[in-house]
């Protein structure tokens, strides 16, 4: 039997969540996490409870055999002059015919760490789903992801944050004009990610479909009018500060008539549907997410 793992305070999980977005620095971030450390819990057993465990997070293997993948570098001339990005798509939509079927695409932008492996992950799953998944690393500019989530979170400050969208908008438009892309794309994007999502609904107007952000901020009131995809949004009910956004939010969609819905998963914190976190991961909520998200793409995006 394996042992029963200690429950990690809502504190030391709220620690977490300011450290990996910037709010506090690593010191400050292992100091704080002292006070948690009570009654046979370690400080050591705190931290490798709260980082991500990408191996224990994989649902689908880099190497199975029902996907094809590559690492694509796509032009970004109004951006960072270039963004590197992982292709994947379902082997079957490449062997019924002579020539590679056309899917419809789907963006899916990283947290504010750059392109890890749990990204990767979610593309491989919309790549089960018969889309093609286009998972685009922000920090192409400065050598892409570095292999843990401290050093990706110190890089992302580095670059300008102007080219970056810049990047994303360029790399959604390369997937869009793909020969073998259906030509309707969606986004999906969580926490930065999601923000992304919501800034391509802007940006690129009538030439994406549908944007499906994950605990991210929403655009400016007045931009909600140049929205013509179809938005579905994901909040955890503990993370207060972006889900008090949804009202706003909501109401900015109805007036201009965009066809949308927003969900609030009671109990779900910020990060709740990243499985390589599992003191953030809520499996209930991420599961109903990611069913509603496949049902959004394939009613928006596929049709």
């Amino acid at each position: 039997m394996e042992p029963i793992k200690p429950k990690v305070p809502s504190g030391a999980v709220e620690l977490y969540n300011l450290f990996i977005h910037g709010e506090i620095s690593r010191r400050d971030f292992m100091d704080g996490l002292q006070r948690f450390a009570v009654g046979g819990l370690t400080t050591a057993a705190l931290v490798q409870a709260l980082m991500p465990n990408y191996a224990q997070g994989q649902q689908v293997s880099r190497t199975d055999d029902r996907i094809k993948t590559s690492y694509e570098t796509v032009p970004s001339p109004q951006g960072n002059g270039s963004i590197k990005g992982y292709l994947v798509r379902p082997v079957s939509a490449d062997t019924r015919a002579a020539t590679p079927s056309k899917l419809p695409g789907i963006i899916v932008v990283h947290e504010n760490r750059g392109l890890n492996p749990h990204i990767e992950d979610i593309a491989r799953r919309l790549a089960l789903q018969n889309f093609m998944a286009f998972a685009p690393d922000g920090l192409t500019s400065v050598g892409g992801f570095p292999g843990d989530d401290y050093h990706g979170g110190e890089l992302f400050r580095k670059v300008d944050s102007k080219k970056m969208a810049e990047d994303f908008v360029a790399a959604a438009m390369w997937l869009k004009a793909r020969p073998d892309s259906t030509g309707k794309i969606g986004a999906t994007g969580f926490c930065y990610g999601g923000g992304i999502a919501n800034l391509l609904a802007v940006r690129l107007g009538a030439d994406i479909s549908a944007a499906v952000p994950f605990y991210g901020g929403p655009p400016q009131k007045d931009d909600v009018a140049k929205i013509k995809a179809a938005i579905l949004v994901h909040h955890g009910a503990l993370d207060t500060r972006l889900a008090a956004t949804w009202p706003a939010y909501d109401a900015a969609l109805k007036e201009a008539g965009v066809p949308h819905e927003g969900y609030i998963y009671p109990g779900a914190v910020h990060g709740f549907n990243c499985d390589a976190t599992p003191e953030r991961y809520n499996k209930a909520a991420a599961d109903l997410a990611w069913s509603r998200t496949i049902d959004w793409f394939n009613k928006y995006v596929r049709a």
